[in-house]
């Protein structure tokens, strides 16, 4: 089987109702992202980080996969798929792939703050007092600004080995994750779909771009696979 490794963003699950959080303002849900997205924000306000976390984990539960991500879990029965989503959510998982790397952390996962590798599934709110088996507060599983991106390692192993790549629904402008594409080998084909494609087709050897919202460029992406 040829391996495919997908690379997803924001726009991947803004089709299912999912916020992408920024706005035009650079601001998120109305909160400076600092706010909530940083060991700082939560250090000063961890009420509010919480609460931040717990609407948008509540949110999750309110919408489904789209076509784009039961095409990408359709791919198996052909390909090695691998996903490496900077996506929070689960609707990689809940249409079916079963290879997904996050980078940027889990929404229906919650960690210590006294230990990192302690995480534990959590579908419901996290409030204050919530505590691991160490007695320390829970805090969101999520990758915030400042911090290490732990899985950027083993996505970037992913992109080494691909024989086709997918990015779907992100600009890739914003490092680590944007440097991910660097890895890839010289001649395997690249399909970029965004309805804002932020590159042109010279950028990269073997780029082709799909300029159409994933639940359109998706099935467009694996009707040309099925000719390659």
């Amino acid at each position: 089987m040829k391996k495919i490794v997908v690379l997803t963003g924001a726009g991947m699950s803004a089709e299912s109702g999912i916020n992408t959080f920024r706005d035009a303002n650079g601001l998120w849900e109305g909160h400076d992202v600092m706010e909530v997205a940083s060991p700082q924000g939560w250090h000063n306000n961890m009420e509010l980080v919480l609460n931040f976390y717990n609407e948008r984990r509540r949110q999750l539960k309110t919408v489904k996969p789209n076509k784009a991500h039961l095409a990408l879990a359709e791919l198996e029965k052909n390909y090695n798929v691998s996903i490496v989503s900077q996506n929070v959510d689960d609707l990689h998982e809940r249409a079916g792939s079963a290879h997904v790397i996050h980078l940027h952390g889990e929404l229906l996962k919650a960690r210590s703050t006294f230990d990192k590798d302690l995480v534990y599934d959590w579908i419901n709110d996290i409030n204050i007092g919530d505590f691991c088996e160490h007695q320390q507060q829970l805090r969101p599983h999520i990758v915030w600004f400042g911090e290490a991106v732990p899985m950027i390692e083993v996505a970037i192993e992913e992109v080494k080995t691909a024989d086709i790549i997918m990015v779907i629904g992100t600009s890739m402008q914003v490092y680590p994750a944007a440097g991910l594409v660097d890895y890839k080998k010289p001649n395997a084909p690249l399909f970029f779909i965004d309805p804002k494609p932020s590159i042109s087709e010279n950028a990269i050897p073997g780029l082709e771009i799909i300029a159409e919202k994933a639940t359109v460029g998706v099935p467009i992406a694996v009707g040309r696979l099925s000719r390659m």
